[in-house]
């Protein structure tokens, strides 16, 4: 399937947001402003994810039925040189949680609730991020194991604390389907997948350096730190290869 928007480029039949860091920040701070209470949906696919949809038709929906798809690693923006719409540049899930907390710290009433990581984690993550940035306020955290006979209690929490901003990091596909399954019932102006970067903000886990980030050597860094990852790196040569076939061979 062609993912056809004038405002999204297609990669496999996922449509990406083509709109620029500043572009996406502007909209996202314009979510809290405009103070709807109507959950947002951002996703922000990297060529691993991209490569899930295309044998997960759940998940694949439910990011073509997000409200913002953001471009998270080089390669996706790579991939939409074989695209009609050309990406200009990365737009990554960690940075843009930074950037909105550096925004809205000291905004009267805006709040962050965050769900994921292993436990203590989250609450780590708090305590970094309100030092950090001064006046930011997570007004509550939560790991992300948890059962779904547990989701009714959860969501209500979340509810009664009424954040604008929530963290999802329970994993790619897993994170994105739970936003997805409750956001009509989330009191939130908008939610966002964040995978690791919970663990990013407690400092349980490190980012490349700003040199990998910038050659776009992030997840070279990353195995480099975890070579454990690399069986799980092996989905981006068959990434280049389904987008190159894409482009030449797709009827």
């Amino acid at each position: 399937m062609i993912y056809y928007d004038i405002m999204k480029t297609d990669i496999l039949g996922i449509g990406i947001d083509t709109k620029n860091r500043g572009e996406v920040l502007d909209e996202v701070i314009g979510y809290i402003k405009a103070n709807e209470r109507k959950c947002k949906l951002i996703a922000t696919p990297n060529p691993e994810m991209i490569m899930l949809a295309g044998t997960d038709p759940e998940f694949a929906q439910v990011l073509n039925h997000a409200d913002l798809v953001i471009p998270d690693g080089v390669g996706v923006v790579w991939a939409s040189k074989y695209s009609k719409i050309k990406l200009l540049e990365t737009v990554t899930g960690c940075d843009l949680c930074f950037s909105v907390f550096d925004n809205i710290r000291g905004m009267d009433g805006a709040k962050v609730y965050i769900l994921g990581a292993k436990p203590g984690v989250a609450l780590l993550a708090k305590e970094k991020m309100e030092d950090k940035y001064p006046g930011l306020n997570i007004c509550g955290v939560r790991d992300g194991f948890f059962k779904p006979e547990e989701d009714g209690a959860i969501v209500a929490e979340i509810n009664a604390l009424k954040p604008d901003m929530l963290l999802v990091g329970r994993g790619m596909g897993k994170q994105e389907k739970w936003i997805y399954k409750y956001k009509d019932n989330l009191d939130v102006n908008f939610a966002i997948g964040c995978g690791g970067a919970i663990d990013v903000m407690a400092g349980t886990a490190k980012r490349a350096p700003k040199i990998f980030r910038k050659l776009g050597l992030e997840w070279f860094y990353r195995l480099l730190m975890q070579p454990s990852r690399f069986f799980r790196m092996l989905v981006l040569p068959k990434f280049v290869v389904s987008v190159i076939f894409d482009k030449f061979f797709r009827k």
